[in-house]
């Protein structure tokens, strides 16, 4: 099976793709994974959707309220950042943005001189890093592994908790009702006091745990919003059917689009 991520070679996404696919294509944009497989391109992609440090990738939320897709399988990646270099002497540090921000503490303690430089992906800083002996990276130890680089640092990441969040997306007709969590998202096209407070309701009066609650823009108007839900309960659960009902006659004037359940696992490698 091919699936299909943020490239690289060498970034977080390939790794949580290489769990899912034995072939692994590469693309620069979020939103084009989404549409790949919304448009039977590919049958897997690998987009990440949470950061435990940075918070949503709201990219990809606004790419599922698009494009109609399935989530099949959640990722968990423990991200450890690595500071990788050709020597202990550089002046610049390169990566990912949200990979400078999650070892920005480390960086202003320990190299508050050095420019930071903004990459499109981490693999893409340790190429830097790679050309200049001058540039610093921050990656994944392995990126290290061939090549003339070292590991300067290990474990500079200012958050030993830090993981990132992937969901693996499929053809809408392969949206599933079995698993341990479920994803969907709620597009009211209505606004009055209390609207957020009843989406919300249902769940807690079913004792239905929410992981996550987002707002996006719906891009119609001001102040309008599409909400992304996700919570601990398969959609095979008489409790999920009857919760969605309820969220589905309150946005009657709008849509409820059901990504499905799936269960999640950690990828270490």
């Amino acid at each position: 099976m091919e699936a299909l991520t943020l490239g690289p070679a060498g970034t977080y996404s390939h790794r949580a793709a290489k769990a899912v696919a034995d072939e692994v294509v590469f693309t620069d944009s979020k939103t084009a994974i989404v549409e790949a497989v919304a448009s039977g391109e590919y049958e897997r992609g690998v987009v990440p959707v949470e950061n435990s440090t940075e918070g949503p990738v709201t990219e990809s939320l606004d790419a599922f309220a698009e494009f109609d897709v399935a989530a099949v399988r959640e990722l968990i990646t423990p991200i450890r950042h690595a500071l990788i270099a050709q020597g202990p002497e550089f002046d610049v540090v390169a990566s990912h943005p949200q990979a400078l921000a999650q070892c920005r503490e480390y960086l202003d303690e320990n190299y508050p001189s050095a420019t930071l430089e903004s990459m499109t992906s981490t693999a893409a800083g340790v190429e830097r890093a790679r050309e200049d002996p001058s540039v610093a990276a921050i990656g994944h130890p392995q990126n290290a592994a061939d090549g003339d680089l070292s590991v300067v640092a290990e474990d500079v990441q200012d958050q030993s908790s830090n993981a990132t969040r992937f969901l693996v997306v499929a053809p809408a007709s392969e949206r599933g009702e079995a698993g341990s969590k479920t994803s969907f998202i709620v597009y009211p096209n209505v606004d009055y006091p209390g609207l957020l407070l009843e989406l919300l309701e249902p769940f807690a009066d079913r004792d239905i745990n929410l992981t996550r609650v987002e707002s996006r823009p719906s891009g119609e108007r001001l102040g309008d919003y599409v909400f992304h839900i996700d919570v601990e309960a398969g959609l095979y659960e008489e409790r999920t059917q009857e919760a969605l009902a309820e969220i589905e006659a309150i946005a009657e004037e709008g849509w409820v689009r059901r990504l499905g359940s799936y269960d999640s696992e950690t990828v270490l490698d």
